[in-house]
């Protein structure tokens, strides 16, 4: 069975739709113009029989560290964001972070076997050039999230690089996951940021894994739950 879902996240602030797979392949798409090939953003489009991930949120360099934390963790991905930019970036990133999050809890709940044998730890590091990154991962059901990437420029594209840690932490909270990401190095806030979504991708992928050789029904917790 896939695990997969669909969440809408509806406020005066943004319109949020997410279809997700965290196993890839097929997604089931809504029907308009927009889903089925008629978009003005293709930047961070690509589909392939693996993967499908098409994201527009409004903000270009939120959209290119989506794609990569889709690409990387093995994600089908459609999301879909119409935010309030005329006040600021704010809303818009915390709310879509928010509505991803709350996607991967309920794919990793969506059936009463969703989380037998997972791996539910994973680490990964990532570099970019000079950057480097580590991220480690808990799925378990206590939503935490220490992240330090020593970010130093105001914005990169249009979004503030505060928001990248806020985002970060709005994702662990509805994901019900504990993220520890950490930017070890590097001089450019780009690749910087990057390489922290790529490894947080990795580790993700690793966690949401399937135990091989011993323990595949096993719930990987001494409470006997996971979430």
């Amino acid at each position: 069975m896939s695990r997969a879902s669909t969440v809408s996240r509806d406020t005066k602030e943004t319109q949020i739709h997410v279809v997700l797979n965290i196993d890839g392949g097929d997604l089931d798409l809504p029907s308009s113009n927009e889903a089925n090939g008629e978009r003005a953003n293709k930047h961070a489009f690509q589909a392939s029989k693996a993967q499908y991930i098409d994201v527009s949120t409004g903000i270009g360099f939120l959209d290119h560290m989506l794609h990569a934390l889709a690409k990387h963790a093995g994600w089908s991905l459609y999301l879909r964001t119409h935010g309030d930019l005329i006040i600021d970036d704010h809303h818009t990133t915390e709310d879509t972070f928010l509505a991803l999050g709350a996607a991967v809890h309920k794919s990793l709940t969506s059936s009463p076997t969703s989380s037998l044998g997972l791996l539910r730890f994973g680490s990964a590091y990532a570099p970019l050039d000079e950057a480097l990154s580590r991220a480690v991962v808990d799925l378990s059901a206590r939503p935490f999230a220490v992240i330090e990437l020593g970010l130093r420029r105001e914005k990169v594209g249009d979004l503030s690089c505060e928001m990248v840690p806020h985002g970060l932490m709005s994702f662990a909270q509805e994901a019900k996951i504990t993220m520890h990401v950490d930017c070890i190095r590097g001089d450019n806030d780009h690749h910087r940021i990057e390489s922290a979504f790529k490894a947080l991708a990795v580790a993700i992928r690793q966690a949401c894994s399937r135990r091989i050789g011993g323990g595949e029904g096993e719930m990987m917790s001494t409470k006997g739950v996971l979430y």
